[in-house]
């Protein structure tokens, strides 16, 4: 829906005077520290926990549902736990209740996504070895195939089930008791993310219970989220940043959702000026989005907006007035983005850093000035160290800091003015570590150092007079980071090599201040065949998710190699796309 935002002005500045009323009241909470968040919903049951496109529905009607859900999952399971149930579901209601459904059951979730093209998820329902898959029915005949090729169960949910959850309003005397002991969650798996490794072979991150409450409570703590909040949900959910950061901290605080099917430029700007007429009384106050999105944004401001003084003016106090929290992640935010995004709404972005295997480790404070361009300091429970070279290239400590009990410190080894601010390999350990790659050992134990902390495989600087961290890049540039995802080059590589017409290929991120890295394909061609960059798209359109599909193509006579046969890949972005990496 397109909405006509100058049409709307009056109810605008109506909204803008109701923005003055009291805000919620904080709903206190004792979080848990290896419970879900369900078991948090006791407290706050006839609650609005989410809004979606089909309606609004309370935490205890999710609750409800879950648990009625989580019965046929337990009878289907034959009683068994710890298995894992992989479930397709879209950005709504049927996401959360089959999550925590999943959860009540004891099983461990895998997520997927609709995105992703049918050989991706057979590769993960293969490597899961899951036991169930759970689909929505919009997702029925995708999830079929995927289900009959790798002998799997499905469990298709029922057309009723929003509807009903939104309809059904708990009774008084609801039993909000659901799952299993305390014991079992404390000593349990939750989660298997997917992330794409340097094998180009992606990995299954495994996520216990213990860990997800570590890496939510962190982030509550840090950012001050409480049940007073609104959030504004855009982000895919089969990331750390979709369900972790924008999901599972705004449930376990009793905090309300909106939840859009998608990213929509023109639907956010709605939704954070309160002119969508659904939801014209919600006062969104937490925005957590990735570079690219903030990017269109601004796109769409400029060409909305920006002759409109008036406009221009009562957007900037209603965003600055109302919103308190605007988070940037899961890609480097460039500076003039941060500075475009102060100019219009008067919010500095907060940056910070995780991954999928840690969570979040890095963040930039909630309460003070923020610096563009860096990540931070440690999130409450984290320590973080660099590992540099010395002069006989033998692994040194350079920075080792720690935030613990709310007190950060920092060792800098060997400080010296001359040798400037230290950087290397960026080293992390906290609770919200992931215990290991499913049925990957030896990667696993590749991944961790001998006192346990985890190699991130980014390089990272210390910044001795802002006292701020710094990520500078990938130690690996077979991991490209574009519109918020992380992707593995050497995985579409392999997937070009099937095309008949390619003979060799080389994949890389080159600098792009929209999309943090434009994916780019350099390929020799066999014989006298040519191919245009609409080509590869085309033909890659089945065959990778859509964020993974390059959009630059240069076609060589050869891809240099060094005398040990291998790519340059550093090198080749600077000769090639003449550009710095």
């Amino acid at each position: 829906m397109i909405f006509r935002y100058k049409k709307d002005f009056k109810q605008l500045k109506t909204f803008y005077r109701f923005l003055q009323s009291k805000p919620c009241p904080k709903i206190p909470i004792n979080l848990k520290d290896d419970a879900p968040c369900f078991t948090n919903v006791v407290n706050f049951s006839d609650k609005i926990a989410l809004c979606d496109s089909v309606g609004s529905y309370t935490y205890g009607n999710i609750f409800l549902s879950a648990k009625k859900l989580s019965e046929e999952i337990t009878q289907k399971m034959m009683g068994k736990t710890s298995e894992r149930v992989l479930f397709l579901c879209s950005n709504n209601v049927n996401y959360i209740i089959t999550l925590w459904a999943i959860w009540m059951s004891g099983q461990i979730a895998v997520p997927l996504s609709p995105l992703h093209p049918q050989n991706l998820l057979l590769y993960y329902a293969s490597d899961a070895k899951p036991k169930m898959l759970i689909t929505s029915p919009k997702y029925k005949e995708m999830s079929h195939r995927v289900a009959k090729n790798t002998d799997t169960q499905m469990l298709v949910l029922s057309d009723k089930m929003k509807l009903n959850c939104a309809q059904n309003f708990p009774e008084k005397d609801s039993d909000f008791e659901g799952g299993l002991s305390d014991l079992f969650y404390k000593n349990s798996d939750a989660l298997i993310l997917y992330t794409s490794g340097t094998t180009g072979h992606p990995k299954g991150v495994i996520l216990s219970h213990k860990n997800l409450c570590s890496q939510v409570n962190m982030l509550v703590e840090a950012w001050k989220l409480s049940s007073a909040d609104l959030l504004l949900h855009t982000l895919p959910l089969n990331h750390v940043h979709g369900i972790v950061n924008a999901m599972l901290c705004p449930l376990t605080v009793g905090a309300k959702m909106i939840m859009l099917p998608k990213f929509d430029a023109n639907s956010v700007w709605s939704h954070l000026l309160g002119i969508n007429p659904k939801f014209s009384d919600r006062k969104i106050n937490v925005l957590m989005a990735v570079p690219t999105m903030y990017t269109k944004l601004i796109e769409e401001y400029d060409r909305v907006f920006s002759k409109d003084p008036k406009m221009k003016e009562h957007i900037f106090n209603i965003l600055k007035s109302r919103v308190r929290l605007m988070v940037s992640g899961s890609a480097p935010l460039p500076n003039s983005i941060f500075e475009r995004w102060l100019e219009i709404t008067g919010h500095e972005l907060l940056e910070r850093y995780g991954m999928t295997e840690i969570g979040m480790c890095l963040s930039n404070p909630y309460e003070s000035k923020r610096q563009p361009g860096y990540v931070g300091k440690p999130l409450p429970g984290v320590c973080v160290k660099i590992e540099g070279k010395d002069i006989n290239d033998k692994s040194e400590i350079l920075v080792e800091s720690c935030n613990i009990d709310g007190k950060i410190t920092v060792d800098v080894k060997n400080r010296s003015e001359e040798k400037g601010n230290p950087s290397g390999l960026l080293l992390v350990k906290s609770n919200g570590v992931f215990k290991g790659y499913f049925e990957r050992p030896e990667a696993t134990m590749k991944e961790f150092t001998d006192d346990g902390f985890f190699i991130t495989g980014d390089i990272c600087e210390y910044d001795i007079e802002k006292d701020l961290f710094k990520i500078l890049g990938r130690a690996n540039v077979d991991i490209i980071k574009s519109g918020g995802y992380k992707i593995s080059a050497l995985e579409i590589e392999t997937e070009l090599l099937n095309n008949g017409d390619i003979k060799e290929c080389s994949v890389v991120g080159i600098p792009d201040e929209k999309w943090g890295e434009r994916i780019a394909a350099i390929v020799v061609l066999n014989g006298d065949k040519t191919m245009t960059v609409e080509d590869l798209k085309t033909w890659a359109s089945n065959r990778l998710p859509k964020y993974s599909i390059p959009t630059v193509l240069k076609v060589v006579e050869a891809i240099p190699r060094n005398t040990m046969g291998k790519v340059n890949k550093r090198e080749m972005i600077k000769t090639v796309f003449n550009k710095l990496d």
